[in-house]
């Protein structure tokens, strides 16, 4: 069966739901929110922040690229405005050698524990950037972990790993920790004839890169 694309919505919202229940909420209940928090907002508990991520949804307040196997999610990649994901890792040094914001900014990826290792966060990182593209394009960063040559949690490489980014295109500007970088791309906008809110799915024929 062929892996298909679409974004988050409130159409998709079930989909994205069963997983995260799949995986009891997510690093300790965190229903993918954390990079939407501002300082200061304080931690709540998974039936909060599962609320807090639904009206981000049904809002347009809550962008990702979801990989679909017929009718399950298997997986996704997040991304937003730097006002819609505020709070990312490492954000002190961020800060610090901040000279301009992105248009755009990819946090966090999830992908179902029983279908890790088969390509699907590259899928996911692929989809999101032509999302992007839809959405009118620009600077693109993101902020992997380069664990290269060495075995870690899937919770350290929540972020992507430093390798997949690359080889889609991103290049390094600035370390931010001791394995955490800075990375981006510039995005051209694809020209269309939808609708902005319509940008829509795509399929992809395994197997998987």
């Amino acid at each position: 069966m062929a892996l298909t694309s679409k974004p988050l919505s409130s159409d998709t919202w079930p989909a994205f739901a069963r997983l995260v229940e799949k995986h009891n909420g997510i690093f300790g209940g965190c229903w993918c929110i954390s990079f939407h928090l501002e300082p200061g907002e304080g931690k709540r508990g998974a039936a909060a922040y599962r609320a807090m991520k639904k009206a981000r949804v049904r809002k347009g307040q809550a962008h990702a690229a979801l990989v679909f196997d017929g009718p399950d999610a298997v997986g996704w990649c997040q991304f937003g405005s730097p006002a819609e994901l505020p709070n990312i890792r490492s954000k002190k040094t961020y800060d610090e050698g901040l000279r301009k914001l992105p248009d755009w900014r990819i946090t966090c990826f999830f992908i179902d524990r029983e279908r890790r290792g088969e390509g699907i966060a590259s899928l996911a990182l692929r989809e999101a950037l032509r999302y992007i593209a839809q959405l009118g394009g620009g600077t693109v960063e993101a902020y992997p972990e380069d664990y290269t040559g060495e075995k870690t949690s899937n919770s350290f490489l929540c972020s992507g790993t430093l390798g997949m980014f690359e080889k889609s295109g991103f290049r390094k500007t600035r370390k931010i920790a001791m394995r955490r970088w800075v990375v981006t791309r510039r995005v051209p906008p694809k020209r269309r004839s939808t609708p902005r809110a319509n940008y829509g799915p795509s399929i992809h024929q395994r197997p998987l890169a």
